[in-house]
């Protein structure tokens, strides 16, 4: 990259941490760090929201969608649409409602209110073990963009300098400096791509021409996808509009029930289509230009194989001139971190409140909170960090995680709200049973009917033991009134 690339990206990587000096300042206590004072608008939220959601690993594994299907890739958004707006009519009225009731910080303690300490911990842990993993897919996606980018830029290099950014500011400014950053960084990711790449990359590859000609029709339909990906995708995704700690966090961050709903719609529109068509289009683009042997300069001659996640990292490297480059980069990193810094804080949030504090009480004065709970926000950041230099498919590991906290997680959160029979019981073995029947048939690779993914069988499973354990034993904490 030219002097002038390097220049801008730099001066972009000290606001964000700049922001995160500034919220350091500003946060007196938990509330401020963990749920941003629960004073924040919809507008706020809802493009922290989109931002988190589709942040580095989607917009990475889109791209790399885009390569291998065309525009059908678009269609996993379409299920966080269907996810943003299902949790906003039946999901936020009754969580929000018990958020500024009780003053809770995490997911996990409404299990708490519910069921019992015991599944509130199981829950907790359940929820910080996704979100590490979730964490380090991000990271890994930013190295992936870096070394793609950066010439000479090794990829170990380049995941230690993602980690070091994105969790020295979370750390730093807590849940404030992650939502602002998010709006942010979202605002420069979608002006990137409209302004910059998508005009830039269309003209580089030579047009509708060029992508007639050089791919089949399939990829320039929504219809080049098989039933039971959409369905995989559909039981990933959407549920965890319902156990994300992220999201939770933010409904709790809001100042109403309202202002969350709005934040949604909000969310789930610029997911699909925004988003999602942006995504595999750029991706698209970026298989033409590896037919028509626009990256044979780098080692990748057209026939050959290469990774299809980095072929929009690699795209961009071709295409862009000297400033545009620096400013996309910074775009792309933006929607890394902004993901990235949302699952440390909700990593961090699960294991201060969840599990730390049901080993030991917590520290007495309001400082001394807020220092325990930055010190923890860094530890999982360094372990995000650790994790990612082991991984190498982003799209794979992003999607694992999300997999290992809906098959448990979910059916006890529609225990919890929708129905007056679950019991504690039911609710702590379903979540054993789910979890441990999806990470069983992913691990050993078994071969599934219909080529179905494991998180549909662990929340089968989850769903039948939570049923036949509430009628065997009975019994629940609270209610809603």
């Amino acid at each position: 990259m030219h002097i002038i690339d390097i220049l801008i990206f730099v001066i972009y990587m000290l606001f964000v941490l700049g922001i995160g000096i500034y919220f350091l300042r500003k946060n007196k206590n938990a509330d401020d760090y963990y749920v941003g004072g629960r004073s924040m608008s919809s507008s706020v939220i809802g493009l922290s929201v989109v931002a988190t959601d589709v942040g580095g690993g989607f917009s990475i594994g889109l791209g790399g969608l885009g390569f291998l299907m065309g525009l059908s890739g678009s269609w996993m958004l379409f299920t966080g649409l269907l996810g943003a707006w299902l949790s906003a009519v039946f999901l936020i009225p009754k969580a929000s409602k018990l958020a500024s009731r009780l003053k809770l910080y995490t997911f996990p303690q409404l299990f708490e209110f519910f069921y019992s300490p015991r599944v509130a911990l199981l829950a907790g842990i359940i929820s910080a073990v996704g979100y590490i993993g979730f964490t380090s897919s991000q990271l890994l996606a930013g190295a992936k963009l870096a070394s793609a980018t950066f010439e000479g830029l090794e990829m170990n290099t380049a995941l230690i300098f993602m980690g070091v950014i994105a969790v020295a500011y979370t750390a730093m400014g807590g849940l404030k400096a992650v939502i602002y950053t998010d709006v942010v960084q979202w605002i420069i990711l979608l002006a990137g791509l409209i302004l910059i790449g998508i005009p830039l990359g269309y003209h580089a590859i030579g047009g509708m021409d060029a992508i007639r000609a050089t791919l089949p029709d399939e990829y320039t339909k929504l219809n080049n996808i098989e039933w039971q990906t959409i369905v995989n995708w559909a039981v990933t995704i959407i549920p965890i509009w319902f156990v994300g700690m992220t999201l939770y966090q933010r409904i709790y961050a809001t100042r109403s029930p309202k202002e969350a709903q709005k934040a949604w719609y909000i969310a789930g529109a610029f997911e699909w289509p925004v988003m999602a068509f942006m995504g595999v289009i750029l991706g698209l683009f970026a298989r033409v230009a590896f037919e028509t042997g626009m990256f044979e300069y780098m080692g990748f001659a057209p026939g050959g194989t290469m990774d299809a996640e980095m072929g929009l990292p690699l795209l961009l490297r071709t295409i862009l001139p000297v400033g545009l480059m620096g400013l996309m980069m910074a775009a792309y990193f933006s929607a890394v971190m902004s993901t990235a810094d949302s699952c440390i804080m909700a990593a961090s949030g699960n294991i201060e409140s969840d599990i730390l504090k049901k080993i030991r009480p917590l520290p007495k004065g309001k400082k001394a909170r807020l220092i325990q709970s930055q010190l923890i926000t860094l530890g999982i950041g360094v372990l995000g960090l650790l994790i990612a230099l082991q991984m190498e498919n982003v799209l794979e590991l992003m999607l694992h995680s999300y997999a290992f906290m809906v098959s448990g997680l979910f059916v006890p959160v529609l225990g919890a709200f929708f129905t007056r029979r679950g019991s504690a019981t039911a609710a702590f073995w379903a979540m054993i049973i789910g979890g441990g029947t999806t990470i069983t048939l992913t691990l050993l690779s078994v071969a599934l009917p219909f080529g179905l993914d494991p998180n549909i069988f662990g929340i089968s499973a989850s769903a039948l033991i939570f049923i036949l354990f509430s009628y065997l034993f009975p019994g629940r904490k609270n209610v809603l009134d």
